[in-house]
């Protein structure tokens, strides 16, 4: 019997290799996340970057649960049938922002598709904890798609998250094999009806990773519709294969492209674009801050 050989995954450009930190910090925020019970998609997701970031004393906060209700071909998060949700949960997250002394706090989940309101209402009650126990803090939640319903995007809203995340992920041609069930245009829907809801009294935010085999042309085409759906912030970063039972890195963009694609993104209008082979959704998000910015003119003070 003939064994089937994998090929090997292409070795890392130097770009993409990391050095670990040294600091006493990491094993003090790991600490502090266990004695909570709280997960992150810095764990969950194998983010490259969580060294570096739980050396610093953040990290993202995964709500709702380890196990995805979807199975994207990208994505390192479990996949299996969710427990209950944990109703002192969103008090627990508050704490763990209160003990960092968090300024700004990425809030993500596992898509809940098992749910009425796909977990919205646990967003909701985490925001409105976390801002009880952190005045003047800023909230970013990095979203599912929600299905679009509306009661599940207006659930969210009612809470008043200063940042409204929903990765778009991909270009369109690649939508179908990258993100399961999920679609291009439900995503621009999402954030535009964000938009429509809140206009420039919220800023809305997405990502696309790079790497998939997409086109300069298709990667401008998805900017571009981004903006036409008012996505006010993007995010650019090297799509990385978590498993061998992920999708394979067509192709590593250098740091050089990465320069000029987040320079096309703001001339295209976006508020704040970062793109680098290591950015991710929540990597360095404080580096946004909306209170430079003025509520109604989006210009910088």
């Amino acid at each position: 019997m003939n064994e089937i050989s994998v090929p090997p995954r292409p070795r890392l450009p130097e770009w993409l290799r990391i050095k670990l930190p040294t600091t006493g910090g990491f094993a003090a925020t790991r600490n502090l996340l266990d004695g909570l019970r709280l997960n992150t998609v810095c764990e969950s997701a194998k983010c490259p970057n969580h060294f570096e970031c739980w050396s610093k004393g953040t990290a993202t906060f995964m709500i709702a649960g380890e196990n995805c209700t979807r199975a994207c071909k990208f994505c390192a998060v479990s996949t299996g049938k969710p427990l209950a949700l944990e109703a002192d949960e969103p008090a627990r997250v508050a704490e763990a922002t209160r003990r960092l002394n968090l300024k700004h706090v990425v809030i993500t989940a596992v898509a809940r598709d098992d749910l009425a309101d796909g977990g919205a209402e646990h967003f909701r009650q985490t925001i409105e904890a976390v801002r009880l126990a952190n005045l003047g803090i800023i909230i970013e939640v990095l979203v599912p798609d929600f299905l679009d319903k509306d009661h599940c995007i207006d659930m969210v809203l009612s809470a008043n998250p200063e940042i409204y995340n929903h990765n778009l992920e991909t270009v369109r041609r690649l939508t179908p094999s990258v993100r399961h069930r999920a679609t291009y245009d439900r995503s621009l829907s999402v954030l535009r009806k964000v938009k429509e809801r809140r206009g420039d009294s919220i800023y809305t935010k997405s990502g696309i990773m790079l790497g998939l085999g997409e086109t300069e042309i298709e990667l401008y085409t998805a900017m571009q519709d981004l903006r036409e759906a008012g996505c006010d912030l993007l995010t650019l970063g090297q799509y990385l294969q978590p498993t061998r039972n992920h999708l394979p890195v067509v192709e590593f963009v250098s740091p050089e492209r990465f320069k000029a694609y987040g320079e096309t993104g703001e001339k295209m209008g976006f508020h704040h674009v970062a793109s680098g082979p290591m950015v991710r959704s929540s990597y360095h998000a404080d580096e946004f801050d909306p209170t430079r910015f003025l509520r109604g003119h989006l210009k910088k003070v």
